[in-house]
């Protein structure tokens, strides 16, 4: 699957200001500077639909991207950024949370994770949210390229066996690469994936 537009709706505040239609919506979230703006141009094959910068902690609103006129890609403020201010990361948090626990069109959220560190607590902390909330996500490993495939799938295997402790069952995981153009296409599969589904349902009037 290739996608043929990509067209950016709009930045907003909350999520009841967000759009109204029910359209599927898909959600990027990860630590500030995971590499989430370069995955996203990655698989929109724009090389600056989302805006990427050395500087982390840019993304401070919920962006809404419409992909072929068929569903929104959602790119979420990243967490864990130190130099906003106590309040500011506060009302980030928030923000966050409630879209994910209150954004009925959400169908997946996929959670970023870089593949080069040993698991952080902050990552542990922000899927078992999700799963608190029975918020359907995927985590997906970034910067793969950056070290050996040993050193990252010994990486994603540590942080696998951390979620087993409270986990019986863990989400799909993507290793990918912006980079080296590794993962994209598996994503965009996963994506018309649940898309074929929803559409299958619909037509069955479910």
């Amino acid at each position: 699957m290739s996608i043929t537009s990509a067209k950016y709706v709009g930045s907003f505040p909350d999520f009841s200001k967000c759009p109204k239609d029910n359209v599927p919506e898909y959600a990027f979230i990860g630590r500030s500077n995971v590499g989430k703006s370069s995955l996203i141009n990655l698989l929109t094959q724009r090389k600056s639909l989302a805006k990427t910068s050395s500087t982390p902690g840019k993304t401070q609103m919920i962006n809404y991207f419409f992909i072929d006129e068929a569903w929104y890609l959602v790119d979420l403020p990243g967490y864990g950024y130190a130099k906003l201010s106590k309040k500011h990361r506060a009302s980030l948090k928030k923000m966050v949370q409630e879209y994910m626990k209150n954004r009925l069109q959400l169908v997946n959220a996929f959670v970023l994770i870089d593949s080069r560190i040993q698991p952080q607590q902050i990552d542990l902390d922000f899927v078992n949210f999700l799963g608190e909330h029975q918020v359907p996500f995927s985590l997906v490993f970034t910067k793969v390229d950056k070290q050996s495939n040993q050193k990252t799938m010994a990486n994603i295997e540590a942080f696998k066996t951390e979620m087993r402790t409270s986990w019986q069952e863990l989400p799909p995981i993507f290793p990918t690469s912006s980079i080296a153009n590794v993962g994209g296409e598996a994503l965009m599969e996963y994506i018309d994936g649940i898309n074929g589904k929803l559409q299958a349902e619909q037509r069955n009037g479910n």
